[in-house]
């Protein structure tokens, strides 16, 4: 009878211990907010868009060199473009981020 009371009492015990560590505490949760125009696809196509853009312009103006070129310039367009969108996200959602 005594060794049944004492393991009911450990089992109670545990279990109130097991759920005292498995629920999560309220006020460490927050909420991750993702930019939407950070991807690695939305960076490949705008600079993908850019290099045939500006490969287009240029060999219109300089034949075959004039293409490489533009493809050059336009693939650097295109990659300061997505800097600047996903620091403008930041920026008009400053409130979401860390700190």
């Amino acid at each position: 009878m005594y060794r049944n009371r004492v393991l009911r009492t450990l089992l109670v015990l545990l279990l109130m211990f097991t759920f005292a560590f498995t629920v999560p505490v309220a006020s460490g949760q927050r909420r991750r907010y993702r930019n939407p125009e950070a991807g690695k696809k939305k960076a490949a196509k705008r600079i993908g868009i850019g290099t045939a853009v500006g490969a287009g312009a240029g060999a219109l103006i300089g034949g075959r060199k004039g293409a490489l070129i533009g493809a050059g310039a336009g693939a650097g367009a295109g990659t300061a473009y997505h800097y600047h969108k996903k620091k403008q996200w930041r920026h008009r959602h400053r409130r979401y981020r860390r700190g």
